[in-house]
């Protein structure tokens, strides 16, 4: 089944050879859509956002404007500059996506202030809670990143 493959994935590398750039702008979009989708929440749902939720969008509404100006500026390196956020994001919504699915028991001085991270809001199409989303968008904007760096031959 690997071997069916591999043409359809060479095909794919060389695309995104030849149009680099665009994994930046993936990158870009993901990190837009995820900060108009938590100020959605927040703003107009007037869902109220727990502290892990503030410590990822510290580290996710930085991205929006370090991938503008790496775009704008042409700037190769913007992966750099990018990765460690998103890596220390991923890392909070790992935990807190283990926090809500009650995999570990949340921590008392967590639930001392404002609302509890295990609060269950929203799960987009029936089982993507918010602290899922926001995994899945570091993740993703790791991921591209990463092939960027690949594609470029920047190691």
């Amino acid at each position: 089944m690997l071997k069916k493959l591999e043409p359809r994935i060479e095909r794919i590398n060389q695309y995104f050879f030849k149009n680099q750039e665009l994994l930046l702008y993936f990158s870009w979009v993901i990190s837009i859509t995820g900060t108009l989708g938590s100020l959605f929440y927040s703003e107009i749902l007037k869902l109220p956002p727990c502290i892990l939720c503030w410590y990822q969008r510290i580290l996710l509404y930085p991205l929006v404007l370090i991938y503008f100006i790496g775009l704008a500026l042409k700037d190769k390196k913007v992966v750099f500059y990018a990765i460690p956020l998103a890596f220390i994001g991923l890392l909070i919504a790992f935990y807190h996506t283990l926090l809500y699915e009650g995999l570990i028991p949340e921590p008392p001085r967590f639930c001392e202030i404002g609302v509890s991270c295990t609060t269950q809001y929203v799960e987009v199409f029936g089982f993507l809670s918010i602290p899922a989303l926001s995994f899945l968008a570091f993740l993703m904007i790791i991921l591209l990143n990463f092939y960027y760096i690949f594609l470029n031959k920047m190691f």
